[in-house]
């Protein structure tokens, strides 16, 4: 599984128009203005514009991106998915 061999997770953002993160496990969704990853240490969502995948190593989760970067934030993955499940209960209630 790709989790046990990652250790540890670096991001490395160079200029606003380049980052690297490690410690990527799957790449749950993107498009040119967000890019959701999920990683070693919770949800990780690049905001931006522009945005492109130029590399991505799943055997060692390894991932850079390219394009105008606004902002990075991290969330837990279980706290998403609950909110997620409320607000599809509220709405089919």
């Amino acid at each position: 599984m790709v989790e046990e061999r990652l250790k540890d997770q670096n991001i490395s953002l160079q200029g606003r128009a380049k980052i690297t993160v490690t410690g990527v496990s799957d790449v749950d969704s993107f498009d040119e203005h967000t890019v959701v990853l999920y990683t070693i240490l919770g949800i990780l969502t690049i905001k931006g514009g522009d945005l492109h995948i130029n590399k991505l190593n799943v055997e060692t989760g390894d991932i850079c991106i390219e394009g105008e970067i606004d902002s990075l934030a991290y969330s837990e993955a279980q706290s998403t998915k609950k909110a997620a499940g409320s607000l599809l209960a509220r709405l089919f209630q």
